[in-house]
């Protein structure tokens, strides 16, 4: 079943119209029918709308309503991700497979290792590159919102906002005993938020690690191995989800 996203404003009662770069793709590339069904989400209230295709006209897709679904696809917490700038276009594969183990949204962080500095026309077009990329996630992997790539904040302003979670855990290569990494990670539940805060390489400064514990952010190990940045994310955001799926 194909999946799309649509505005709001799209779904109208049974009516739904598909518009933009998703019509060329339906038409050209899927080649569907009048006829077909797929899968439409608006990327807000976490619902995937089944239709069928009824019509082409101009630059759109019609399509009529069949039913709702809403069968708790999203993770049951919500799962920030606070990701110091990588080099290179890691950021894309973070975002991607962050999008895909159930993020809820994604901030970049500048930190004081991070060799990366985006700023200006050059920060807008990454960020709206980021968050295409984060739309095709959400879609290749059924969601039924589209997680957000927010601008980038330093790391005094991700701490602030990753305090203000239920759980805040901050990976730290000096960190030691998995058994406390295992007490909070069995301490998540559903209807909980969580922040992660990832440095970039070379990993988190001293002061940055002491700023984050006064704030409440827990530092944690990994293990005993150094994983790069693009892989400590994602790793982290595994055990979260089968931390919370488990539970189901």
């Amino acid at each position: 079943m194909h999946q799309f996203f649509v505005e709001p404003c799209q779904i109208a009662g049974k009516r739904i119209t598909i518009t933009g770069k998703d019509v060329n793709h339906i038409v050209h590339v899927l080649r569907m029918k009048p006829g077909e069904e797929l899968s439409v989400s608006n990327g807000v209230d976490g619902k995937e709308y089944r239709c069928q295709i009824e019509c082409f006209t101009d630059g759109e897709v019609q399509c009529r309503l069949r039913f709702i679904k809403e069968d708790g696809l999203e993770l049951p917490a919500r799962v920030s991700l606070f990701q110091g700038l990588p080099k290179g276009d890691k950021m894309e594969l973070i975002i991607q497979k962050a999008v895909e183990l159930g993020v809820f949204e994604v901030f970049p962080m500048a930190t004081k290792r991070a060799v990366v500095r985006l700023e200006g026309k050059r920060e807008a077009a990454r960020i709206a590159r980021w968050q295409s990329i984060a739309e095709a996630a959400a879609a290749q992997s059924r969601r039924h919102i589209i997680p957000q790539v927010h601008p980038v904040i330093s790391l005094k302003e991700a701490v602030a906002l990753a305090a203000r979670a239920d759980c805040g855990l901050i990976p730290y290569e000096l960190a030691e005993g998995m058994g406390r990494t295992r007490e909070l990670l069995g301490g998540i539940h559903p209807g909980q938020s969580v922040a992660v805060m990832i440095g970039p390489e070379g990993g988190f400064e001293e002061e940055e690690i002491a700023l984050a514990q006064a704030a409440g952010i827990w530092p944690i190990t990994m293990g005993r191995r150094i994983l790069r940045t693009e892989t400590a994310g994602l790793t982290m955001l595994a055990w979260i989800m089968y931390q919370l799926e488990a539970e189901a």
